[in-house]
This record gives structure tokens, C-alpha cells and sequence, in this order.
């Protein structure tokens, strides 16, 4: 290079080139007589991930060959990781020695968070805070970029005093008083500390090395490319190095064929994507007109003009009226020429859009050595296509990663921190337990085994329990209730159960000690993090060595080393609030994989984009309040007290987004993609989308131009999963052999079997059971079966006299019963009004029908041999048998839903009844002599406006005698196995709940105009 400089020192690379691969082509071709003076060269950019893209430029640019390489340092430029580092340039070790250290992300935000606690309890009078301690530390990450915000601009909070808060409303007036928090306290932190903040450091590093450059200018030469200068710090740099005798500054994508009148506007709209430049140009005190296209844009091809067009619909605003006149020069068809690598899809939801971007991803693997990537601010579109890739099996490098508390040990932790702040109800529980890292001590396949057993025969249903002990009262009756029902399969594994319970409980230690309402936070981090070891730990693997393996067990790790370190500095917190606490601090740890990930598909966000390189683009999200994303001027001051207190304007995010848009837009070949629908809500095109159709269509271009394959790609993203073919499931007829037919069934199992034989063959042949819900709201079933298990011990107990007060007898019960639903006091406030109503009914009829009987016979058991059909066994059980004086018996059952009417029971659609007689008189129920049955009755037992009622059942021995004839042909005739099983064999006598009909799939047979 040469001292003398008649020019400044300011390029330009043509947003055609791609940017990195031009600068190593371009400094190989400099340096090309004496490559080993390419290692003397100082190359700035603005990120690490910029470098390492350079990296790879300069290994396609010697075909892999090994070379000298520039050395490569990252400026940092808004990004929010880059600016937290504590050595960003390694340029001046003085520096390094003289500034204070920075003080950790964690640090500055326990600290803040102190002082949001303090200003809420002085708020409130001294009294307890009204927000929770995971308010406070997100409202004190807010401050943080905040202070990071002001620290980069190099402000001085001192000037808050100036915004003049009676000038505001209200709201602002209070927000300013609020950071107070800021212009008083954080000083004083900061010094006591010995540390400042990073954004600080950063600020006084770059300071230091333009002061060092200016008294000593480099001999080396020092290039500074792909940075718009946005922070002022680096502004300032990027002045020293283009001064400098051999400094040089290449900007991207600098519109230089832009009218001076435009230019002129261009700089005073903060939304442009040019804006950015103009303010550098500005600060260096270098015209537009002066700019050079840096001379290594001349190797290689030449442009083909689309990012002209695209300059031109993103014209300022009060210049669009000028597109006709400026885009004469465009001719349509250089135009169609132009775009003929661009397609726009626009896709009916974001389902769509991740399939058509996943395929356009896919399709360019089929040619060897090209690459594609995927550029959305979108994460949630992000994640979606990363997910279809997997369908091929491909892991796609996504530059944002994956958010920690995603991740299996970031879930993990998170469920274990809720057990230790909320115990173990059996849900959290069970996500705790059913996790993969979780084995306790075990082989992980045989834990989950237990856990699966503990899960099918203790948890399941409407549960009172809260804590360990009531998990092990509920084992304990599940035992005691196989022991009764004889069932030594079902003992055997809860005896198995009872050990590995106990075990349990040793390990879940933590959880049940006696906490206070606050406490440090570096014990509830220690006992988080030991109970997460410990319930990891495997038969084979320790607890550390099982949990912390992995990409993210590494970061989760090094996060939570990091939170012990700085715990102590934030103090107590609640209890209950800490699983909230810790998710809060997880928020923002990322995981990025190293290895397994595809070499040449990528998701970056806009800004990962600058200066990447892909022969493939796909803009995704292009939606208003995505790309572009909201000008949000934050939380502390409106967009008038931004500018007073000299914080950049909210549209300059804006600006640097259409920039990326713009830059993007002039790869080799791109995809624009968006959805109409988003969460079910219409969305709106983007703002640069809508600009470019306008354009187009002013230019005379055919309207289908950017559309014309959108149709086909939509076609293959809906066919994609398609079947071939569908062909609806035929009505299930399943036919055993004859030795897996049903040899005994319940007096209830027989009307499933009448009604539904599909219904019955699935519970009673296959042995299927419906499992109840986890952790459920107790429903119309529990209340019926609590109203039964009061009645059944009150008739057992008082089986022929009442006691003298039968009313509080009644009620004492009710409250005992009512008393398991104490961790749902609200439903048993519900319950106990219809129950107080149901008991009145109750004491009515006990009153009327005792006169008449000698005794009750209380949840009666009995059985029935049918010779008449080779044997077959009936069972059941009686809610209720009353000996009458004149030695008959009366059955009664129990209703708290709608009871069949007498047409039903006649019929034969509701038996049960009738089974029942059929045993009493068989001498079925033991301590009945086989009396003759004089009375079938139901109760329903509702307690709303009418508390109760009494449906009766005529019955004579004829009766009786023609429903044992016709249940002994019936059982006789599936015995054949030849007879099928068939759903809904007689619509209109359905069951009217059946846990079965998705297994026989009615809906889909029916609907195709079967009806079984």
C-alpha cells in the first residue's frame, strides 16, 4: 500500500459478492508474489462467526491447501455475546492490565435484582414486596441491557435528571424515579465491586486502542471490513484505521449509485438499510462520491444488477413517488433476468412454511458440494424445520442453538428444581421419575419399569396426596386391596413396589425437609443440584457422570457453577418462588452442538448471516412483527426521551434489519417464504415484500415472476406426508377360539356385552382397562363412589335399627369422607351443600323402608353358577339387599347418574338389576337363603332441586325366569367361535360411555356408512 493517500481508505464490496469469499480471493491476489505477508495483515470483523467464515473462504480459495492466514479478530458489533466478552481484541495488553475486570452477566443481575427488591419494599412501606423474586430478577435483566445500551453509547446516567420528568405523564415520571436504582446505587456497586460492566469494557478497550493507534500508528496493515459502525466506539476505530498509512475499511454493501438528493434523505431515515453507512460516512468525515469498490470485488464475474431493483424499492418513503422515472433504466427483462433465482412462497400457516424451507434445504444436497441455509429471525420457525430435516435424518448447524431449558438436562433440572420448591405431586413426580437421565441407583431400563408399575397401580386417578407419606398411605391401601381381592400377581409387584419406594424416599431426602419461607439461594442451588446427581445416578454411572454428559450437560454445568459462584450476592429467596427463580435464570443459555451436525445446511439469524456465504438462501418469517420485527424503544423511555437522553432511535433496528434483507437478497439464489396464518391470526406481508411487489408491477414485470413455482412447492410440502392411498378400517369382528372366550363376567360386565360385544371383548377377552387421569379433578364417578362408600358403612354398620340421630351420624361421615379432598377444599365446599342435600333425601327413605325390614345387607358379594350354559360364572355385587319382614328381599342400587327407567330394565338394555335377583334366588349372596326377590328399586342420588328419587321395578318369577333363559342363549351362542364380537351391532343402544369406541374406530367406519 502506499503512504501517500489521495483517497480515504473507504471501500465498498457490491452486495453480489459474496463477501467473505471476495476479501480471501481478493487479499490472495494482493499477496499472491509473497503470501507469508499475508500473516502480517490485521483483519477485524464484526464476529467470531465471521471470522471463522472467513477461515473457510480462504481454505475454498487455495483448494484446501494449507497457507499463512491473516490474523482474524472480532469486533463484536451488536452482538449481545460479543459484547459480554472480557478480552474482545487482545490489541493492547496495557489496557488489559489498567481497566477493572467485568463484571459477570450473573453478578450485575443478582445485584440489580437486590435493588429492584429494595425500591419494591420501599414502595410498599417497608412492608413485603409485592412482586416475586423472579419479577425482580427479570425486571433487573431488563436493566441490564439497559445499562448496556447506555455503556456502549458511552452516556452518563447523570443525564436522566435533564429528560425533566414534569414534562412527562406520570408513568414516566415514576420509571425515571425508578432508576434512581441506576444513576445512584449502581455507581457505588460497581466501585465496591471493583469491576465495571462489559459493555463498558469493551467501550474503554476499543477507546484505547484508537488512542494507542493514533500516537502509534501500525506498520502492519490493518483491514476492518464488514462493520456499519453502529456503535460508536467501533465508529471511532474504524476512523483511526482508515487514517492509518496502511488501514483500510470495507463496507457492505454500500449503495454508491444512489442519487445525492436520496443520499441526503437516506440519512435521516433510521428505518433505511443505507442509514447505518451514511451516519459512519458522516462520523469519518468521508463523502459517498469518495468511496472505492474495494479492488478485490474485480476478481471473479461480473454482477447481474438485482440488487439495484431491490436498492429502489426500499427507497425513503417520501421518494417512492420517484420509482417510475428512476426505474426506466430497468428494462422488464433484464428485470425477469435479474430475479430468475428468486422465488417468494407464500404459505397457509407456519406448518407449511417449515416444510417448503426444510424441502428447498433437502433438495440442494442432491448436488454435490452445495450449500444452503435457512435465515429467519423466526426461532419458532427455526426450530419447526430443523424438526422436518430430521425426518431425513439430518441435523442442521443452527447458529442460534438450542435454548438450554429445552434441552434433556435443562428440562431435567428444571422439573427437579419445581419437586424440591413444590413437592411431589404425582405428576411432577412422574416427569421427574419417567425422565431419561433419572434412574436412582438402577439400571434405567428396570427403573422405569417401577416407575410404570408405581404410575398404573398407585397414581393413577383423583389423588389427595401432596407428600411422600401420603404417596406411601396410597401404596400401602393399594396393597391392602389387592390382599382382599386375591390378586397375587398385582401383591407381587407392589411388595417389589414397597422396597423400591422406600429407596425413593431416601434419595428424595431434599424435598421433604422443613423449610422456611426464605432461604439462601446457594443452599436451594446445592440441594437442586444434589438431588439432580442423585436421581441420576444409574447402576453403571455416578450422578455427575450421568447427568452432566453431553453438549448440554457441559453447559448446564458450567451455568450452574457460575450461579453458586455468584448466589451469595443475591441473598434469601421464597421457597415457592425458586423452580420460577431458576427457570428466569436459565433463560438465554444456549446450546450449541459440536459435532454430528450436516456440513452444508444451515439456520442462521440476519445477523449470523453477515458475511456468510451459502449458494442457497431461504428468507423465512417475512411477516410484519417478525422481519421487520417491532420498533420497541423498551420498557424505561418513550421514543422523545430516547433522543433527549441520546440513545439511538427505535427505527434503527429496523434500519440494520433491511440491511441483512437487502444483503441477503443478493445471494445466488434465494426464497422468500412467509405465512399467511400464524397462530390462527392473518398476518401481514413484510413491509420490503409489499415494497418489491409494487415495484415490480410499476416496472411492467409479469406478475407471476417471483410466484411462478410457488403452487409446486406447496403441492409437494402438502404431499409430503400424504398417503398413497386411504382405505377405511372395516367394523372390528374379532372371533377368539373357543378357549378364549369368556367363561365369567360381572352383572355390570354383562350389559357392556349386550350393548357393545366389541366393548366387552376388548375389557374382558384382551383384558384392556381405561387408565384414569393423572393428578385428576375428582368428577361425577368419585363423588358416586365416595356417596357409596358412605351409605355401605353406615348400613353396615346400623344393618337394622337406625341410631337416635341418624341426621348427625350421617353428616359426621360426610365429614370424614369429605376430609380426603384437603388439597381441594374448594371442590369439597362444591361437594358438600349436593351431599348435604342427597343425605337429607336419604334419611327420608331409611325412615320410611326400616319399618318394613329385618335387616340390610351392605355391598353384598355373590356369584352364580349357569349350568344351563355348560357353567358359566356370573358375579357381582349388591349396593344394597334388604330382608323384608316377610322374608323376600328387595335390591336396591345406588344411582348418582341418570338411572335406567323401568323400559329399559324390562327389555333387557339395563340387567343388572335383574342379574342381581337371578343370584339372590339362586342362592347366590352368601348369608341369603335364596329368597324370592319382591322389589327392584334404583336411587338416584343427585342433590340438586330435587334431592333424590326412587324408581321401582315390577318383578314376578316369570320374569326372573326368562332373563336366565335368555342370559344362558346368549352367553350360549358366543361361546360358538364362529360368533364375532361386533361394535354397535344395534345402533340406538349404544353404551352411553364407552372406553373403547376408539379402539373398534367407529367414527371412521361409521362414517363411511357402516353402522356394524
Amino acid at each position: 500500500m502506499s503512504d501517500e493517500k489521495t483517497r480515504p481508505n473507504v471501500f465498498t464490496l457490491p452486495p453480489e459478492r459474496p463477501f467473505a469469499d471476495t476479501l480471501a480471493l481478493g487479499l490472495s491476489a494482493r499477496f499472491a508474489k509473497h503470501p507469508e505477508r499475508l500473516a502480517d495483515v490485521l483483519l477485524l470483523l464484526p464476529t467470531r462467526r465471521a471470522c471463522r467464515s472467513l477461515q473457510e473462504a480462504f481454505l475454498r480459495v487455495s483448494e484446501n491447501r494449507p497457507r499463512l492466514l491473516p490474523r482474524l479478530l472480532p469486533l463484536g458489533d451488536l452482538d449481545e455475546e460479543e459484547l459480554t466478552l472480557t478480552d474482545p481484541l487482545g490489541l493492547d495488553p496495557e489496557a488489559e492490565t489498567t481497566l477493572p475486570p467485568a463484571m459477570s452477566p450473573l453478578a450485575r443481575q443478582f445485584h440489580l435484582a437486590r435493588l429492584v427488591a429494595r425500591w419494591r419494599a420501599g414502595i410498599a412501606g417497608g412492608g413485603q414486596s409485592g412482586g416475586s423474586d423472579a419479577q425482580d430478577l427479570m425486571l433487573a435483566a431488563e436493566l441490564g441491557r439497559l445499562l448496556d445500551q447506555v455503556e456502549t453509547e458511552g452516556l452518563d446516567f447523570s443525564r436522566l435528571s435533564q429528560l425533566v420528568p414534569e414534562e412527562h405523564a406520570d408513568h414516566w415520571q415514576a420509571t425515571l424515579r425508578f432508576l434512581e436504582i441506576v444513576t445512584q446505587f449502581w455507581p457505588e456497586i460497581e466501585k465496591e465491586a471493583g469491576s465495571i460492566g462489559a459493555a463498558a469494557r469493551r467501550r474503554r478497550l476499543l477507546e484505547w486502542q484508537a488512542k494507542t493507534w493514533r500516537r502509534n500508528p501500525p506498520r502492519h496493515p490493518v483491514i476492518a471490513a464488514g462493520s456499519t459502525g453502529s456503535i460508536p466506539a467501533t465508529a471511532d476505530l474504524l476512523s483511526v484505521i482508515q487514517g492509518l498509512p496502511e488501514g483500510e475499511v470495507v463496507l457492505p454493501g454500500l449503495d454508491i449509485d444512489c442519487e445525492a438528493e436520496t443520499w441526503e434523505t437516506i440519512s435521516k431515515d433510521p428505518s433505511h438499510p443505507q442509514f447505518g453507512m451514511a451516519k459512519l460516512l458522516k462520523g469519518l468525515g468521508v463523502a459517498r462520491t469518495d468511496v472505492q469498490v474495494w479492488n478485490g470485488a474485480s476478481v471473479g464475474g461480473e454482477p447481474y444488477g438485482r440488487s439495484q431493483v431491490v436498492n429502489l424499492s426500499l427507497s425513503p418513503a417520501e421518494l417512492t413517488h420517484r420509482w417510475i422515472d428512476k426505474g426506466v433504466r430497468f428494462e422488464a427483462e433484464n428485470v425477469g433476468r435479474a430475479f430468475t433465482r428468486v422465488q417468494r412462497i407464500d404459505c397457509p400457516g407456519l406448518r407449511e412454511e417449515a416444510i417448503v424451507a426444510a424441502l428447498a434445504l433437502r433438495q440442494v444436497l442432491e448436488e454435490e458440494g452445495r450449500t444452503a441455509a435457512l435465515v429467519t429471525p423466526d426461532r419458532d420457525l427455526a426450530r419447526r424445520v430443523a424438526v422436518e430435516l430430521d425426518r431425513w435424518g439430518i441435523k442442521i448447524d443452527d447458529s442460534a442453538g438450542r435454548p438450554l431449558g429445552g434441552t434433556p438436562v435443562g428440562a431435567y433440572l428444571r422439573l427437579v428444581g419445581r419437586l424440591l420448591a413444590e413437592g411431589p405431586s404425582p405428576l411432577l413426580l412422574l416427569a421427574v421419575l419417567k425422565h431419561p437421565r433419572a434412574a436412582a441407583g438402577m439400571a434405567p431400563a428396570g427403573f422405569r419399569k417401577r416407575v410404570r408399575s408405581f404410575e398404573r397401580l398407585v397414581l393413577r386417578g383423583p389423588l389427595p396426596a401432596a407428600s411422600l407419606p401420603q404417596l406411601k398411605g396410597l401404596l400401602d391401601d393399594a396393597l391392602a386391596l389387592a390382599i382382599a381381592e386375591g390378586g397375587e400377581k398385582e401383591i407381587a409387584e407392589l411388595r417389589k413396589l414397597e422396597t423400591w419406594f422406600a429407596g425413593l424416599c431416601k434419595l428424595l431426602e431434599p424435598i421433604q425437609r422443613v423449610r422456611p419461607a426464605k432461604q439462601p439461594l446457594e443452599l436451594l442451588l446445592k440441594d437442586h443440584t444434589a438431588l439432580a446427581e442423585a436421581l441420576a445416578r444409574s447402576d453403571d454411572l455416578s450422578g455427575p457422570d450421568q447427568l452432566w454428559k453431553g453438549d448440554d450437560g457441559e453447559v448446564a454445568a458450567t451455568f450452574l457453577r457460575q450461579m453458586l459462584e455468584a448466589a451469595h450476592l443475591y441473598g434469601e429467596v421464597r421457597v415457592r418462588d425458586y423452580a420460577e427463580v431458576f427457570d428466569t435464570l436459565l433463560q438465554g443459555q444456549t446450546v450449541r452442538p459440536r459435532y454430528g451436525l450436516h456440513p452444508r445446511l444451515f439456520i442462521w439469524g440476519p445477523m449470523e448471516a453477515r458475511l456468510q456465504r451459502a449458494d442457497r438462501l431461504i428468507l423465512g418469517g417475512l411477516n410484519e412483527g417478525t422481519w421487520p420485527g417491532d420498533a420497541d424503544p423498551g420498557p424505561w423511555m418513550s421514543r422523545p426521551m430516547r433522543a433527549a437522553f441520546g440513545l439511538p432511535s427505535a427505527d434503527q433496528s429496523i434500519g440494520l434489519s433491511a440491511h441483512d434483507f437487502a444483503q441477503a437478497m443478493n445471494a445466488s439464489e434465494v426464497f422468500l417464504t412467509r405465512s399467511e396464518r400464524v397462530g390462527g391470526t392473518p398476518t401481514v406481508p413484510s413491509r420490503w415484500l409489499l415494497r418489491l411487489d409494487t415495484l415490480l408491477a410499476a416496472l411492467d414485470v409479469p406478475a407471476d415472476l417471483l410466484t411462478r413455482d410457488a403452487a409446486q412447492w406447496l403441492n409437494w410440502a402438502e404431499a409430503l406426508d400424504a398417503p398413497e392411498s386411504v382405505t377405511p378400517a372395516p367394523p372390528p369382528a374379532p372371533r377368539p377360539p373357543a378357549e378364549r372366550r369368556p367363561r365369567k363376567a360381572s352383572v355390570t360386565a354383562i350389559e357392556r356385552w349386550l350393548r357393545d360385544p366389541y366393548a366387552f371383548y376388548a375389557g374382558s377377552v384382551l383384558g384392556l382397562r381405561k387408565l384414569d387421569d393423572l393428578d385428576a379433578e375428582p368428577g361425577a364417578a368419585e363423588r358416586g363412589t365416595l356417596i357409596h362408600e358412605l351409605l355401605e358403612g353406615f348400613t353396615r354398620d346400623y344393618p337394622k335399627a337406625l341410631p337416635e340421630n341418624v341426621e348427625a351420624e350421617l353428616e359426621q361421615r360426610m365429614g370424614l369422607l369429605l376430609d380426603k379432598l384437603q388439597r381441594r377444599p374448594a371442590l369439597a365446599a362444591y361437594w358438600e351443600p349436593r351431599l348435604q342435600r342427597i343425605l337429607e333425601w336419604v334419611v327420608e327413605q331409611e325412615k320410611q323402608r326400616r319399618s318394613a325390614t329385618l335387616g340390610i345387607h351392605a355391598e353384598l358379594r355373590g356369584s352364580l353358577e349357569l349350568k344351563e350354559a355348560d357353567g358359566f360364572s356370573l358375579y357381582g355385587k349388591a349396593d344394597r339387599i334388604e330382608t323384608l319382614k316377610n322374608g323376600s328381599l328387595a335390591i336396591l342400587d345406588y344411582k348418582t347418574g341418570t338411572p335406567p327407567n323401568k323400559k329399559e330394565v324390562l327389555e333387557g338394555r339395563a340387567p343388572q338389576l335383574l342379574l342381581e335377583a337371578i343370584m339372590a334366588e339362586a342362592d347366590g349372596f352368601a348369608g341369603l337363603q335364596g329368597q324370592k326377590v319382591e322389589e327392584l328399586a334404583y336411587w338416584h342420588l343427585s342433590g340438586g332441586a330435587t334431592k333424590g328419587s326412587e324408581t321401582s321395578i315390577p318383578i314376578d318369577e316369570a320374569l326372573v325366569a326368562e332373563t336366565r333363559q335368555r342370559l344362558a342363549s346368549f352367553v350360549l351362542a358366543y361361546a360358538d367361535p364362529d360368533s364375532p364380537f361386533l361394535a354397535r351391532p344395534r345402533p340406538g343402544f349404544d353404551l352411553r360411555f364407552n372406553d373403547y369406541a376408539h379402539l373398534a374406530r367407529i367414527k371412521e367406519w361409521a362414517a363411511d356408512g357402516g353402522e356394524g
